[in-house]
């Protein structure tokens, strides 16, 4: 189950580096329907790297940020995104389970091939008490068409295990509290 926890952890760190939308602030480019491959490298973190798969559609993309903005306006003071000359530049500062946690996050790419996400956070309070900084960077490519046994929202995370991003919204209940 610990496994499990961590792993669902590390997918919602994935997403919450696809910043939510709202209302009147700069959107993400909706990524091309198929399969992704997202490649997750950690440094200053003990999470280890790991490799995972999303099939994904427009809906899909939209649904997650539409999923995912309650749960983020819900941990997050701040969410602020900004187009930029070659990208995207984001800026949050988030609680959980009594961590406060500010990242910056550099978006590149194209959203129909390929794109890079580098993100740096700083993370006080927690369980040890103690300050952490570490660097994410997730380089993410399109592979093709979902295989027959995939639908939209489906992750195919390391060791075998899938969810998928409807049953995530379910899953929010796990998160522990500022």
């Amino acid at each position: 189950m610990a496994r499990q926890l961590v792993s669902f952890c590390l997918a919602l760190s994935v997403l919450a580096s696809l910043p939510a939308y709202d209302a009147g602030a700069v959107e993400l480019p909706v990524r091309k329907p198929g399969l992704w491959e997202m490649k997750v490298l950690h440094t200053g973190s003990p999470a280890p790297e790991m490799t995972m798969q999303q099939c994904t559609d427009a809906t899909t993309d939209k649904d997650m940020s539409t999923s995912f903005s309650p749960m983020a306006k819900d941990i997050c003071s701040q969410q602020d995104i900004q187009k930029t000359a070659t990208g995207y530049v984001t800026d949050s500062v988030c609680g959980i389970a009594g961590m406060s946690i500010k990242s910056h996050g550099e978006i590149t790419g194209d959203f129909n091939s390929a794109y890079t996400v580098k993100s740096t956070s700083h993370s006080e309070g927690g369980p040890s008490g103690m300050a952490r900084d570490s660097t994410t960077t997730i380089e993410a490519k399109w592979l093709g068409a979902c295989k027959a046994d995939q639908k939209p929202g489906d992750i195919m995370m390391p060791g075998g295990m899938k969810i998928n991003l409807k049953d995530m919204e379910k899953l929010k209940g796990l998160i522990p509290k500022k």
